[in-house]
């Protein structure tokens, strides 16, 4: 008891800082949109204000922050609406990057709008005019004034695919934190982890044991065609049959640089060497562009039409849900957000899925169950490197020796397949127990 109290004081000061910092927050969200971060005419939906109508009847609210998580989740959402084409589904997400490639992914009669921001009149608008029923959040979105203010209004809440990041765990678990948090999970119905690692996570923060339901991963079972969003995929195929290929996915501010340097120095031994780069954001792009034609290198940039030619060093694909379609004509994927400190790594499913070789950097947060357990089924599955230099040489052996490299690609598409086997029982279930347990409710 003493501790709900404990909790509920630090949630008051938490509720009267945001309070207080409203204002600052709209200017920071209007200063977001001025420089294209937020969607230039449906950014107010970010204040809680709706754009489109709310059904009659019940309204179940699904949230996740980005892309990934949000694909992650439609499989969920169209067995949800299959089960209960009665209830209104609503979908969230806070990134414009997002909303771009969900809105053409999820069903038709799915609302789709921005989550609002962590203040009290933001949420409460929020939840004043949609009234769900519940709210079921991808992996780690915990925000105070969402959670508890739902929970107030009773709203039944579901965490899907939770997930916690070491340095995550560890800002929850100091001292007066660690009250706020233990007072969050409380108030939920159900916690999917997605290992066995983040249920003692959870638990550790003082989530009730009963509530926690490990199913598997549901980013290892993401299955969405997203083959409508290509342009011209056959011709570039074509053009890329004799040529040596490699890609660097998802790849941050500052990694760039590693790439590029990797790449400059195989192209001395390569000659007819082509890299795919694919920034984590498309705004990205044209940076990596101009820096590297300004050093020489011939690029085409895939947003501007830029066609693929034998003389194209870079072809950079700053454009939205075509990744998984160039995995499959690649056949090596470094995959980014895994080589600079504080970054915590991207989801490998997609590559190895596809018979990409896959190389990743040390710092991959989470993700490092996956890798762990892909490696545990074959040491050449995923391939962990310390930095450039090590990665030049890595793909070096690779490009010039086709059996080498064809070893790995087998690997990692067979220990993914072990993995989908293993998870055999586990994916469907994972699928169905939100949707099954909440749909009950309506």
């Amino acid at each position: 008891m003493g501790a709900m109290k404990g909790g509920e004081m630090v949630y008051m000061i938490y509720r009267a800082v945001t309070y207080g910092l409203s204002p600052l927050i709209n200017l920071h969200l209007r200063w977001r949109k001025f420089r294209g971060l937020e969607h230039p005419l449906r950014w107010p939906e970010r204040l809680g204000r709706p754009s489109l109508p709310r059904p009659p009847g019940s309204l179940i609210w699904f949230h996740a922050v980005s892309l990934g998580e949000g694909m992650s989740v439609v499989p969920v959402i169209k067995r949800c609406v299959e089960r209960r084409p009665d209830v209104t589904v609503l979908m969230t997400t806070t990134t414009a990057s997002a909303f771009e490639v969900l809105k053409t992914l999820l069903p038709c009669d799915v609302i789709y709008q921005f989550a609002p921001v962590d203040t009290p009149a933001a949420v409460n608008a929020f939840l004043e005019y949609w009234k769900p029923y519940a709210l079921v959040l991808v992996e780690s979105e915990l925000w105070p004034n969402l959670v508890l203010t739902a929970s107030a209004n009773g709203v039944m809440l579901t965490l899907l695919n939770a997930r916690m990041s070491t340095k995550s765990f560890n800002n929850w678990s100091t001292p007066v934190i660690r009250l706020l948090t233990s007072l969050m999970l409380s108030k939920f119905s159900l916690i999917v982890p997605l290992s066995n690692i983040q249920a003692i996570s959870f638990q550790l923060l003082q989530a009730p044991p009963s509530i926690i339901n490990f199913s598997g991963d549901l980013k290892l079972g993401t299955e969405v065609n997203v083959s409508q969003n290509m342009r011209n995929i056959e011709d570039l195929q074509e053009k890329i049959t004799d040529r040596c290929v490699w890609m660097a996915s998802s790849i941050h501010k500052g990694e760039e640089e590693v790439m590029v340097s990797v790449h400059r120095a195989l192209m001395q031994k390569h000659t007819s060497i082509l890299a795919f780069i694919v920034p984590r954001h498309p705004d990205l792009g044209q940076e990596i562009a101009l820096d590297l034609q300004k050093k020489g290198v011939h690029v085409a940039l895939r947003s501007c039409g830029d066609s693929l030619t034998s003389e194209t060093s870079v072809y950079v694909v700053d454009t939205l849900g075509e990744l998984r379609e160039f995995y499959r004509f690649t056949p090596i994927a470094v995959i980014g957000g895994s080589f600079l400190p504080g970054l915590t790594g991207h989801n490998i499913s997609e590559a190895a899925a596809v018979g990409c070789a896959v190389l990743t950097g040390q710092h991959v947060g989470h993700f490092s169950h996956m890798i762990m357990a892909m490696q545990r089924l074959n040491p050449l599955s995923v391939m962990q490197v310390g930095g450039g230099m090590e990665l030049e040489e890595i793909l070096d052996k690779l490009l010039s020796d086709p059996q080498l490299l064809e070893a790995h690609r087998m690997a990692a598409k067979q220990a993914f397949r072990t993995r989908i086997l293993n998870n055999k029982c586990m994916y469907p279930h994972l699928k169905e127990s939100g949707c099954v347990f909440l749909m009950g409710m309506a």
